[in-house]
């Protein structure tokens, strides 16, 4: 997988962003199939920072009802990448 595959979008949520400033933590949503050595190394080479630690979740798709059809969201897989003191993700920050 390419590098811009692995990583999909930035998750800003003010969860997130209290994270990201108490802890230098930052939450990505990823493919589906990516571990944590493939996030990590994205992670480094995308925004030439070092990671620390990679932690990921798989979130289940939430059940909607659309009249009496009853659907669901797709699922999909998070990761929290935790950067090395000193490092941060100017892209983001801004935010």
């Amino acid at each position: 997988m390419e590098l811009h595959q692995i990583i999909k979008k930035a998750l800003i949520t003010e969860k997130s962003t209290i994270a990201r400033d108490a802890q230098n933590q930052y939450n990505f949503e990823v493919h589906l199939r990516a571990n944590k050595i493939e996030v990590s190394r994205a992670v480094e080479k995308l925004f030439k920072v070092k990671v620390l630690n990679v932690r990921v979740m798989n979130v289940p798709g939430k059940k909607k009802r659309t009249g009496k059809v009853m659907g669901e969201r797709r699922s999909w897989k998070k990761a929290i990448v935790t950067l090395a003191p000193g490092n941060r993700i100017e892209a983001m920050d801004g935010v």
